[in-house]
């Protein structure tokens, strides 16, 4: 997943990146971001956009990426 970050007078756009197992995971992931972002105070929102984008692309195998409970 994809999350971009913008504020007002920043140089660029702040991003962070997750990986998740399938699309499932990372829609339900997706949810839960904006879910908390949702529930920000009105000034957070005013000062910060967000916005979340799962991005399907094949990689190269990762360890213990399938591993459940970790």
């Amino acid at each position: 997943m994809l999350v971009l970050f913008s504020m007002p007078n920043a140089p660029s756009v702040k991003y962070n990146g997750f990986i998740y197992p399938n699309e499932e995971t990372c829609e339900t992931a997706k949810y839960e971001m904006h879910e908390a972002y949702n529930n920000k105070p009105t000034e957070y929102k005013l000062a910060t956009t967000m916005n979340a984008y799962c991005v399907e692309f094949d990689s190269f195998p990762i360890a213990g990426l399938n591993r459940t409970g970790a």
